[in-house]
């Protein structure tokens, strides 16, 4: 619950002054131990901790996910696996996993998805960290339109759509070989771009690290780059400055 609600509950008389003042007291993280997680979170930044899945023993991330889940009415996780996705759907029968982002999550009905964000993936290859990006825009609450497939060994596939991408708030731009697609997107648009190298590429691609040279080395004006594979990263960003954009 975030600290507006709890004042409008204050107001409304649904909450009393004496039990909003221990909500306020609590502590602002929960001690669990083998993780203090950040149940006060959402009130500064106005979105509530994210869970990295990935190399976490079994018996902590089933009790994570439970703990946020009780604190915030959802949950929000990346670079989950089929493993840990049923471990959890144990405790938590709601939870969904999508195989291709590798999000485990359980998400609140009845939220609004405001603004515009545009996703583009070079190649289909990509569409893992792309859709990574997607969801956790979307999870936080914007609206967004997923462009795939539009790199630059077929630039006319991207000006096919460019009146729609020209439309957002901010542009995610996903590449793996040389990288190029953020430059190209990012001398077409006046919004910011928010470019993600990933690591799809032959040899001298090197796992990415040719892409994000590319990226940062970028002339087009207006974007900033992100880590190799970092969608949540980049859908991250690019919901906060939608967010700017809405509330003007």
């Amino acid at each position: 619950m975030e600290a507006k609600e709890v004042l409008e509950q204050v107001k409304s008389g649904a909450l009393s002054v004496e039990e909003a003042e221990r909500y306020f007291r609590k502590q602002p993280f929960e001690e669990m131990g083998y993780a203090k997680l950040d149940s006060h979170r959402e009130i500064r930044s106005g979105f509530p901790e994210v869970v990295y899945c990935s190399g976490k023993p079994d018996e902590y991330l089933q009790s994570i996910y439970q703990k946020l889940y009780a604190l915030n009415g959802e949950v929000f996780g990346t670079r989950a696996d089929r493993h840990q996705y049923e471990l959890v759907r144990k405790v938590l029968p709601e939870i969904t996993y999508d195989e291709i982002s590798h999000i485990l999550k359980i998400e609140k009905k009845e939220k609004k998805h405001a603004g515009k964000i545009v996703v583009c993936s070079a190649g289909t290859a990509d569409i893992p960290v792309a859709e990574e990006a997607a969801q956790t825009a979307e999870y936080f609450g914007a609206f967004v339109e997923r462009i795939f497939d539009v790199g630059v060994s077929g630039l006319h596939r991207l000006l096919s759509r460019l009146d729609s991408i020209q439309e957002a708030n901010c542009v995610v731009a996903v590449a793996g070989m040389e990288g190029a697609l953020a430059s190209v997107i990012g001398g077409l648009v006046s919004c910011p771009v928010i470019a993600v190298p990933t690591s799809i590429g032959y040899g001298a691609s090197m796992n990415g690290l040719s892409a994000l040279l590319t990226m940062i080395n970028s002339c087009a004006n207006g974007i900033a780059v992100v880590n190799i594979d970092n969608g949540y990263g980049a859908g991250y960003i690019a919901t906060q400055i939608n967010k700017l954009a809405v509330s003007k």
